[in-house]
């Protein structure tokens, strides 16, 4: 009898001792390559999360901020939301017969988005202003979620919620393991993204900081509701990142990661003269699996952007070398 115990006890100890080696082996990026990219971000977690070490950060202070566009899914060969503006022109053309001779209504109702482009800025805001205001934030959501089940990027045919980047959405799900606590910082719409980066990234709608338009309170048919206006709130780009930041979070993020110099003032913010902080760059150099520009794009254009991570140490993650694959299988 004793035998028998002695053998099940030590049976137990080797399964168990078995179990703990899986746990430890197990890869939480398998989809980035064995690379400096990848060694970087599991050596500054380990780093911040040993509570051994002077570069501990407590779990309340591991904050990480995340671009959207660019850094967590594509941005070619258009903003996907510019590409959900493009169609809401058309879903309103009926009510508006005068786009069809007014820019840059005309050449999104023609798919010309050379001539949309070209309008820059203005024409941009014209398109979003015209197509997201007038309704309900309810209705607005609603109208989001009703696009994204239906349309489909114009070069894979793919669902644009299909083609979110496998690696980031590895370095997400490790991050929170690790107790941090994941935001996007886009200059995308925040009323565009929250309806649903929590399924798609795990990121719940109060983590999601991003451009707006102005809202106010009104009773609508005995329902308090809140009307989207077609103004201007705030953006969230550039310099205004880090504002956006400070007062959606109210704490400097110890890691930064995004793919242009629209998220420059972002990483500066969280690593230049902050101690035991991370900046990741995603260098777009994929012209086979995804696209490859940087300097010379005008959409993600990322010059200044590379000069600083040189300057600073911060890294850059080269997509085609780095990553294993793209999108999720």
């Amino acid at each position: 009898m004793k035998q028998r115990i002695r053998l099940f006890l030590i049976t137990c100890l080797v399964l168990t001792s078995f179990a703990c080696t899986q746990t430890e082996t197990i890869d939480p990026l398998p989809s980035w390559n064995d690379s400096p990219a990848k060694q970087s971000i599991t050596t500054f977690v380990e780093s911040i999360t040993n509570d051994g070490k002077s570069s501990y950060v407590p779990p309340a202070e591991r904050i990480a901020v995340f671009d959207n566009d660019g850094t967590l899914w594509p941005e070619q060969p258009m903003y996907f939301q510019l590409a959900f503006a493009l169609d809401r022109v058309k879903a309103l053309a009926s009510e508006h017969p005068e786009w069809k001779h007014t820019q840059p209504f005309k050449a999104a109702l023609e798919n010309d988005l050379s001539t949309v482009l070209q309008g820059g800025e203005h024409a941009l805001l014209e398109l979003v202003m015209a197509t997201h205001a007038g309704n309900t934030t309810e209705e607005f959501a609603q109208i989001v979620k009703d696009w994204l089940t239906t349309a489909k990027h114009p070069k894979t045919g793919q669902l644009y919620t299909d083609m979110v980047y496998q690696p980031m959405l590895e370095l997400l799900s490790y991050l929170r393991t690790n107790d941090f606590k994941t935001y996007i910082v886009s200059g995308g719409g925040i009323e565009f993204m929250r309806p649903w980066t929590e399924q798609v990234y795990g990121i719940p709608p109060e983590n999601v900081i991003g451009s707006s338009i102005k809202t106010e309170f009104e009773i609508k048919d005995s329902e308090p509701v809140l009307l989207r206006l077609p103004e201007i709130n705030f953006i969230d780009d550039k310099a205004g990142k880090p504002v956006g930041i400070n007062q959606h979070i109210g704490r400097r993020p110890i890691a930064a990661f995004g793919n242009s110099d629209g998220d420059l003032q972002m990483l500066q913010w969280t690593c230049i003269k902050q101690e035991n902080s991370f900046c990741l760059y995603v260098h777009h150099t994929d012209a086979e699996r995804e696209w490859a520009y940087d300097r010379d794009s005008h959409i993600g254009k990322l010059d200044k952007g590379l000069d600083e991570a040189k300057s600073n140490g911060w890294m850059v993650v080269d997509m085609r070398h780095d990553w294993k694959q793209i999108y999720p299988k």
